[in-house]
C-alpha cells in the first residue's frame, strides 16, 4: 500500500510514553497488532493508526497523510522520556483469504483480512467494498478532525480500551461511552440511485447526515439518527438505513 507511513519508537520508555497517548492498550500489542487513536484534549480525532510491538521497538502504521504531524505531535509529548520518533521505509501489503506467513490479521475485524510488514503482496481486493460491509470509517473520509471515535465505531472495531486508564482525550471519551447516548455516527445505507460521496442526505426538509465511501448499493454514511428513520433522499438517490 503506497498510502502508508510507518514510525518507529524505539528506547526503553516506549511502551509507557504510547500508553499515557493513545486510546488502546498498548501492552496489548506485544508480539502483535492493535488499533487505536491520538486525540485531542477536547476528545476529538487527530489520527488513527495500527501498532506493532517487536522486541525492541513498536511500529506505527499510519496513513501517510498524517504521519509527518503525528510524529510532530507525539514528539511535542516526548519531554524526558527516552523515546525516539522516526520515519522509516517499510512496505505495508494488505490482502484477504490466504494469510501469509508473518501476517497479522486486521484487529478491527478479521473480515478485513490481513497485513504484511516488509513484504510486497499483490492484491486486488476491493477494500472500500470490505469497509463498506463493516462498517468501517477511512482515514480522510469518514475520518477527520471533528470527529469523535465513538461515533465512528472505534469501540466495537477495538480501537479503544476503557480500562487501561487516563490518555489524552480520554475523559470527554468516556464520558460519551458512560453518560450520553450517541445521537449521531456512522451507518451503513442502502443506495437506490447513483450519489456522489458528500452528496447531503435529507430526511423531508430536514438535513440527516452525508454520504461517504459508497461501494454499489452500498454506502457509509454520517448520519443524525433521530432524524435517519425510513426513507431519505441524497440528490437524485433513496437511501434507507440498514
Amino acid at each position: 500500500m503506497t498510502n502508508r507511513q510507518i514510525l518507529e519508537i524505539t528506547g526503553n520508555d516506549r511502551v509507557k510514553f504510547l500508553q499515557g497517548l493513545v486510546t488502546n492498550d498498548v501492552n496489548k500489542a506485544a508480539g502483535g497488532i492493535i488499533y487505536a487513536a491520538l486525540l485531542t484534549p477536547q476528545g476529538k480525532y487527530l489520527a488513527d493508526f495500527f501498532i506493532i510491538g517487536e522486541p525492541d521497538r513498536i511500529l506505527i502504521d499510519v496513513d501517510a497523510s498524517l504521519a509527518a504531524g503525528l510524529a510532530q505531535r507525539l514528539s511535542m509529548y516526548k519531554l524526558r522520556a527516552d523515546v525516539v520518533i522516526s520515519p522509516i521505509d517499510m512496505s505495508v501489503s494488505c490482502g484477504a483469504g490466504d494469510v501469509p506467513d508473518g501476517a497479522y490479521l486486521d484487529p478491527r475485524s478479521a473480515d478485513l483480512g490481513w497485513r504484511l510488514y516488509g513484504v510486497d503482496v499483490p492484491s486486488d481486493v476491493d477494500f472500500d467494498a470490505l469497509r463498506v460491509a463493516n462498517a468501517v470509517p477511512a482515514t480522510g473520509i469518514e475520518l477527520g478532525p471533528d470527529s469523535y471515535i465513538l461515533e465512528m465505531g472505534f469501540e466495537r472495531l477495538n480501537g479503544v480500551d476503557f480500562k487501561k486508564g487516563c490518555y489524552v482525550g480520554q475523559e470527554v471519551t468516556a464520558r460519551m461511552k458512560h453518560k450520553t447516548e450517541l445521537k449521531k455516527g456512522l451507518a451503513q445505507v442502502a443506495v437506490s440511485g447513483s450519489v456522489a460521496p458528500g452528496t447531503t442526505i435529507m430526511a423531508g426538509e430536514k438535513e440527516a447526515g452525508t454520504i461517504h465511501t459508497v461501494s454499489g448499493d452500498r454506502a457509509l454514511a454520517y448520519l443524525r439518527f433521530d432524524r435517519a428513520d425510513g426513507e431519505m433522499t441524497a440528490g437524485d438517490a433513496v437511501v434507507t438505513r440498514i
